[in-house]
C-alpha cells in the first residue's frame, strides 16, 4: 500500500472512531506506543483496522499485517505532530473547532437519517457526542495545520507530474468511470409569519408560566424541541464564546446566573433561555425550543427566487459562482462557487454513482454548461427546500491518461511529494520528543518511515 494512502487512513477514520465501541478481548488491551504524552492503545489499532476495513469493504485477509502496520504507522505520525504542536504553540481556534464538529455532526445526522435517529443509533444526547468528538476533532485539526505548515511550499511542475505518469505500469493505471462536476444553489421554503406567531405565542405563554413559579427544566423536559437536551431539563452544557449560534449567545451573555430571557428566534428556531452558571470564559445554560410548524410550507416563493437567478445567470448578467455566494442557504457550498464534492475524495469530481439518486436523471438529460430548472426537495435534516443544478462538466468511462486527467494525476503527485516530505520531516524530528514502540511491533519500522 502507497503511503499517500496511508497518510489518508485516520483521516477517513476519525468521525466514526470517536463514538462506535466495539467487543475488544482483554488480550488487545494495553499501550503499544506513547509519544511524549500521547497514547496509542492496542485496542485503538485494532477498531481503526477493522474500521478501515468496513469502510472500504473489505474482509480481513492473512496479508493484513502490513496494513495494520500502516494504520499504526499513521497514528504515531499523527501524535508526533501533536506533540510539536504543542512545543511549537501551533493552536486552531475553538470556533473553527466548533464549526468542523457541528459538520461533521450534521454529516452523521445526515447518515442515519436525522439528529433524532442519529440520538437513537448511539444511545446518547447531541451533546454527548459533540463532547465526546470534540477532542479527537481537535487533535485531528492540529495535526493538519502542523502538516499543512510541513508541506506549504511543496510544489510539482509538469515535468515532475509526467514523471510520476510514466512510472505508473500501464497495467496499473487506474480506471475513471463517469464523473460530473457538479453545483447546485438552495433556497429554504420559508415558514410562513403565521407559523412563527404560533411558535412565539408558545413560548410566551411559557415565559409566563415560568414568571408565576413553575420550573423551567420541568417544562423544557415537557415542551422542549431540542431532543439534545429536553430530557436533561434544557440543560446545554458549558460552552465558550462563539461556539453556539450568535443570537443565542448574545442573548444568554446579558443574563444573570438564575435570569431567564425574552423569547429569541435563531436559525434553529425560538428559544427560552435561562442562564445557570457562569465559569471564567465559559458559560452553561438551558433552553425551551420551539420550531414553527413546517408541514405546510409554500416552496413558490423558493421558486420564483431561483426562477429569477437562473435567468440573470443564463443571461451572463451573473456567474454561477456570484449567484450561489449570494443566493444559496446552502453553508457548505455558497462559498465554493456552488460546487458539490466527493464525500469519499473531497473534490469537486463525483463519480455518477454517488450523486443523490433523486437527481441523477436530472443530470442525465443536462448538456455541459446547462442550469435546470428549479427542483423541489426535501434536505437530509427534512427541511423542504429547492434548488437550481449546474453541470459544468461529464467526462466518459476511460483509462488514467495525461491529457482528460492532468488535474487528478497532478493532486496525486503532489500528495506523493508531500507525503515524502512529512516522512523526511517525522525522521528529522524523532529525537526532538520522547517515542516508545512497543516491541511487538518493531516490525512495522515505525521510526523509519522514510527507509
Amino acid at each position: 500500500m502507497g503511503k499517500s494512502l496511508a497518510a489518508g487512513i485516520l483521516c477517513l477514520l476519525t468521525t466514526f472512531t470517536a463514538f462506535a465501541q466495539i467487543p475488544v478481548q482483554k488480550k488487545l488491551d494495553g499501550i503499544i506506543a506513547k509519544v511524549d504524552n500521547h497514547i496509542i492503545l492496542r485496542s485503538e489499532l485494532e477498531f481503526s483496522y477493522l474500521q478501515y476495513l468496513a469502510q472500504s469493504k473489505q474482509q480481513p485477509k492473512p496479508g493484513d499485517e502490513a496494513l495494520k502496520c500502516d494504520i499504526f504507522k499513521s497514528m504515531v505520525q499523527e501524535k508526533l505532530l501533536l506533540a510539536r504542536a504543542e512545543v511549537d504553540s501551533v493552536t486552531v481556534e475553538e470556533a473553527t473547532v466548533a464549526s468542523e464538529l457541528n459538520r461533521r455532526i450534521d454529516y452523521l445526522a445526515s447518515q442515519v437519517g436525522g439528529p433524532e435517529r442519529l440520538e437513537q443509533y448511539y444511545n446518547k444526547s447531541l451533546k454527548q457526542l459533540k463532547d465526546e468528538l470534540r477532542r479527537t476533532v481537535r487533535n485531528q485539526m492540529v495535526s493538519e495545520k502542523m502538516q499543512r505548515q510541513i508541506t506549504e511550499k511543496v510544489t510539482v511542475t509538469p515535468k515532475e507530474v509526467r514523471r510520476y505518469f510514466s512510472q505508473i505500469p500501464a497495467d496499473s493505471l487506474p480506471y475513471f468511470s463517469s464523473e460530473v462536476e457538479l453545483g447546485h444553489i438552495v433556497k429554504y421554503a420559508q415558514v410562513s409569519r403565521t407559523q412563527k406567531a404560533a411558535a412565539r405565542q408558545k413560548l410566551e405563554d411559557l415565559r409566563k408560566r415560568i414568571l408565576a413559579g413553575e420550573d423551567f427544566a420541568a417544562l423544557a423536559k415537557e415542551y422542549s424541541e431540542d431532543p439534545g437536551s429536553a430530557a436533561d431539563g434544557g440543560q446545554l452544557g458549558f460552552f465558550k464564546k462563539k461556539e453556539l449560534v450568535p443570537e443565542y449567545e448574545a442573548a444568554a451573555l446579558r443574563l444573570e446566573p438564575g435570569q431567564m430571557s425574552n423569547v429569541v428566534e435563531s436559525s434553529f428556531g425560538f428559544h427560552l433561555i435561562q442562564m445557570i452558571e457562569r465559569r471564567g470564559q465559559e458559560f452553561n445554560t438551558r433552553h425551551i425550543l420551539i420550531k414553527p410548524a413546517t408541514a405546510s410550507v409554500d416552496v413558490q416563493d423558493a421558486i420564483s427566487v431561483l426562477d429569477s437567478v437562473r435567468t440573470l445567470i443564463m443571461n451572463d448578467s451573473l456567474t454561477f459562482a456570484k449567484a450561489a455566494k449570494d443566493f444559496s442557504d446552502d453553508r457548505n457550498t455558497k462559498d465554493n462557487g456552488g460546487m458539490l464534492q466527493s464525500r469519499m475524495t473531497g473534490s469537486t469530481y463525483t463519480p455518477m454513482d454517488e450523486v443523490d439518486p433523486s437527481i441523477f436523471f436530472v443530470i442525465d438529460t443536462m448538456q455541459v454548461g446547462e442550469i435546470s430548472k428549479p427542483i423541489a426537495f426535501r434536505t437530509d435534516d427534512g427541511r423542504e427546500a429547492v434548488r437550481i443544478l449546474y453541470l459544468k462538466s461529464k467526462s466518459s468511462p476511460h483509462m488514467a491518461n495525461l491529457q482528460d486527467d492532468y488535474q487528478k494525476i497532478a493532486a496525486a503527485a503532489l500528495a506523493q511529494k508531500r507525503d515524502k516530505a512529512v516522512d523526511e520531516w517525522f525522521r528529522k524530528n524523532t529525537d526532538t520528543v520522547y517515542i516508545e514502540i512497543d516491541p511487538e511491533y518493531d516490525r512495522c519500522q515505525v521510526l523509519q518511515l522514510t527507509q
